[in-house]
Protein backbone atom coordinates (compact mmCIF):
# COMPACT_ATOMS: atom_id res chain seq x y z
CA UNK A 1 0.00 0.00 0.00
CA UNK A 2 1.35 3.44 -0.91
CA UNK A 3 2.11 5.83 1.94
CA UNK A 4 -0.52 8.34 0.73
CA UNK A 5 -3.25 5.68 0.91
CA UNK A 6 -2.39 4.43 4.38
CA UNK A 7 -4.44 5.71 7.33
CA UNK A 8 -3.22 8.65 9.38
CA UNK A 9 -3.89 8.46 13.11
CA UNK A 10 -3.81 11.60 15.24
CA UNK A 11 -3.69 11.79 19.01
CA UNK A 12 -4.53 15.25 20.34
CA UNK A 13 -3.51 15.66 23.97
CA UNK A 14 -3.66 18.43 26.57
CA UNK A 15 -0.25 19.99 27.23
CA UNK A 16 -1.48 21.67 30.41
CA UNK A 17 -2.51 18.29 31.82
CA UNK A 18 0.88 16.76 30.95
CA UNK A 19 -0.61 13.98 28.82
CA UNK A 20 2.26 13.86 26.31
CA UNK A 21 3.71 10.66 27.81
CA UNK A 22 0.30 8.97 27.69
CA UNK A 23 -0.16 10.03 24.05
CA UNK A 24 3.36 8.92 23.15
CA UNK A 25 2.88 5.54 24.78
CA UNK A 26 -0.38 5.01 22.90
CA UNK A 27 1.29 5.99 19.62
CA UNK A 28 3.98 3.40 20.31
CA UNK A 29 1.35 0.74 21.03
CA UNK A 30 -0.48 1.50 17.78
CA UNK A 31 2.72 1.47 15.73
CA UNK A 32 3.77 -1.81 17.33
CA UNK A 33 0.45 -3.43 16.50
CA UNK A 34 -0.32 -1.98 13.07
CA UNK A 35 3.18 -1.04 11.85
CA UNK A 36 3.22 -1.14 8.06
CA UNK A 37 -0.55 -0.65 7.75
CA UNK A 38 -0.30 2.94 9.03
CA UNK A 39 0.90 5.97 7.13
CA UNK A 40 1.50 8.04 10.25
CA UNK A 41 0.72 8.46 13.92
CA UNK A 42 0.86 12.15 14.78
CA UNK A 43 0.84 13.75 18.22
CA UNK A 44 -0.97 17.09 18.30
CA UNK A 45 -0.63 19.37 21.32
CA UNK A 46 -3.89 20.85 22.59
CA UNK A 47 -5.42 22.35 25.70
CA UNK A 48 -8.56 22.30 27.82
CA UNK A 49 -8.36 18.66 28.89
CA UNK A 50 -8.49 17.31 25.34
CA UNK A 51 -7.52 13.73 24.55
CA UNK A 52 -8.80 12.58 21.16
CA UNK A 53 -7.78 9.78 18.84
CA UNK A 54 -8.79 9.94 15.18
CA UNK A 55 -8.30 7.81 12.11
CA UNK A 56 -8.42 10.40 9.37
CA UNK A 57 -11.47 12.49 10.21
CA UNK A 58 -13.19 9.69 12.16
CA UNK A 59 -13.24 10.26 15.92
CA UNK A 60 -12.32 6.95 17.56
CA UNK A 61 -11.94 8.06 21.18
CA UNK A 62 -12.69 11.27 23.03
CA UNK A 63 -11.88 11.47 26.73
CA UNK A 64 -14.93 13.49 27.76
CA UNK A 65 -17.39 11.59 25.55
CA UNK A 66 -16.04 8.12 26.29
CA UNK A 67 -15.32 8.57 29.99
CA UNK A 68 -11.58 8.81 30.52
CA UNK A 69 -8.68 7.23 28.71
CA UNK A 70 -8.88 4.12 26.55
CA UNK A 71 -7.28 0.82 27.42
CA UNK A 72 -4.82 -0.05 24.67
CA UNK A 73 -6.76 -3.19 23.70
CA UNK A 74 -10.04 -1.26 23.34
CA UNK A 75 -8.45 1.44 21.21
CA UNK A 76 -6.63 -1.10 19.04
CA UNK A 77 -9.90 -2.98 18.42
CA UNK A 78 -11.72 0.23 17.45
CA UNK A 79 -8.93 1.24 15.08
CA UNK A 80 -8.74 -2.25 13.61
CA UNK A 81 -12.49 -2.13 12.93
CA UNK A 82 -11.89 0.98 10.80
CA UNK A 83 -8.66 0.20 8.96
CA UNK A 84 -8.67 -3.61 8.68
CA UNK A 85 -12.00 -5.10 9.91
CA UNK A 86 -11.19 -8.76 9.25
CA UNK A 87 -7.87 -8.72 11.08
CA UNK A 88 -7.38 -10.93 14.13
CA UNK A 89 -5.62 -9.08 16.95
CA UNK A 90 -4.60 -12.31 18.63
CA UNK A 91 -4.85 -12.39 22.41
CA UNK A 92 -6.60 -8.98 22.45
CA UNK A 93 -9.58 -10.50 20.63
CA UNK A 94 -9.65 -13.55 22.87
CA UNK A 95 -9.16 -12.00 26.31
CA UNK A 96 -12.22 -12.24 28.49
CA UNK A 97 -13.90 -14.71 26.15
Amino acid sequence: MEQAQKPRITITYCTGCNWLLRAGWMAQELLSTFGEELGEVALIPGHGGVYEVRVGETLVWERKRDGGFPEAKVLKARIRDIIEPGRDLGHIDRSGA
